[in-house]
Formats: structure tokens, C-alpha cells, sequence
């Protein structure tokens, strides 16, 4: 049997490089999107180590529409078969500081790479994944917002994404188009988005990897869905 095709964006490191991994690890086979060739080749070498069949890596920055423009093309010259396109590549945003404090340079510059730019990917390959009747999987979080943590570049550029997937779900069920999209909210997660951060309740790249790919390889449909591998478990 053929095996399935997935391109992961920022899969050289963080919750990206796992779910690369554990996806590879189950037989799919792995492009890695990534900024820089030096830390794309790095992870591949990894990658290979824990027995994964990547294909190769695709030069993309989110928050340049030329460079999308670039690697879409890419992908359906090089890897025509491919039927997952997983969106998890994103910045932070200044998560120090509260709204008020929140400069307007920082809105737009993660507005631009977590929505606008993976938005542009999204809609280039939705040809190429029509053609092979694929999914689009993001890598989000929740749209309510948490009293414990919300950073408001980073929260409301993830509830674009969010209604994003939402849309184009409907826009995809009432056009009959054989595309499904959905949205994976890891849960809380030691990476280096958020300074490692390692509190009670959080999980690791490993463990949110592998627990994704168990999602992609459940053989469900999760059109329009929005769903919590771990759910931010609430302080007493």
C-alpha cells in the first residue's frame, strides 16, 4: 500500500518535531517545513535515527507571502500524493505583557504568521488536497479565553485560525468538496514558545505527538471539530 503523504510547518523543533515523529512513526511519510536549512537538516537527521521515511524539507516563512507562494508550488511539483497538510508553525507574540500594554506592531506581526500566513498556505494547497481528498489538521487553542493565561496577540491570532477552520469546514460540507479541516488544541505543552515552561498538568513533545497521530490515525471523521488532546486542567 502507498504510503500517505503529510507536510508539517515547523516541524524542526517543538510540538511540530513530534508530531512529525510520531506520524513518521506510523508510517506516514514526512516533509518538514521550516525557516532555516541548517536546523530542517538537523531534524531530519533525527528524524531518520527514530526510523522515519522523511521525503524532505520545504522552505517556508509564514510571514512572507512570496515564500508561501514558493513552497506551495514546491509541494505540488515534489510531492503530489500529499493528503495531510498538519498547520502548526506559529510565533508567540509578546506574551510578557497585558492588552494595554500590547504594542500594535505585535498584533500584526502574529496576526500575520499565525492567521494571515497560514491562512495563504492553507488556501494554496487546498487544490492539491482536494485532488487527493486530505485533511488539514491546525495546531491551535481555545477561542474562550482562559483566565489563566492569555496573551492577547497570540489568543486572538489562534481564534482567527479557529474561525478559520470553522468556515471553511461548512464551506467544505456544503460544496461537497472531499476536504476535511479540523483543529488540535495540544493542551499545555513544554516547548520553547513558551519558555519551557514545565508546571503540573503540562505534557511533553513525546507525549503530544504521539497522542495526535493516534487523532490522524483514528479513522474518524472530525470535520469542523475542535479537539483537546489535554485539556488546561483549572486551578483550585
Amino acid at each position: 500500500m502507498e504510503k500517505k503523504i503529510v507536510f508539517v510547518t515547523g516541524a524542526n523543533k517543538g510540538i511540530g518535531f513530534g508530531i512529525a515523529k510520531h506520524l513518521g512513526k506510523s508510517d506516514w511519510q514526512v516533509i518538514i517545513g521550516a525557516r532555516d536549512e541548517q536546523r530542517a537538516e538537523k531534524a531530519i537527521s533525527e528524524l531518520k535515527s527514530a526510523g522515519v521515511d522523511v521525503l524532505g524539507w520545504v522552505s517556508i516563512e509564514l510571514r512572507d507571502l512570496n515564500s508561501i507562494e514558493q513552497a506551495a508550488k514546491e509541494i505540488q511539483e515534489k510531492y503530489s500524493g500529499l493528503s495531510l497538510l498538519v498547520n502548526n508553525a506559529g510565533i508567540p507574540g509578546d506574551m510578557s505583557v497585558n492588552s494595554e500594554h500590547t504594542e500594535l506592531s505585535d498584533i500584526k506581526e502574529t496576526l500575520d504568521v499565525n492567521f494571515i500566513g497560514t491562512f495563504a498556505l492553507t488556501k494554496a494547497l487546498i487544490p492539491l488536497l482536494t485532488k487527493n481528498e486530505g485533511r488539514i489538521a491546525n495546531v491551535t487553542v481555545p477561542s474562550e479565553i482562559s483566565p489563566y493565561w492569555h496573551p492577547l496577540a497570540y489568543v486572538a491570532s489562534k481564534a482567527a485560525q479557529n474561525a478559520m477552520m470553522g468556515v471553511m469546514a461548512i464551506e467544505f460540507q456544503q460544496s461537497n468538496t472531499p476536504v476535511e479541516i479540523f483543529s488540535v488544541h495540544p493542551g499545555p505543552t513544554t516547548t520553547d514558545l513558551n519558555g519551557n515552561m514545565a508546571l503540573p498538568g503540562f505534557h511533553d513533545i513525546e507525549t503530544v505527538g504521539e497522542k495526535f497521530a493516534e487523532l490522524i490515525n483514528d479513522g474518524q471523521s472530525h470535520q469542523g471539530e475542535f479537539i483537546e488532546l489535554y485539556p488546561i486542567v483549572k486551578e483550585d
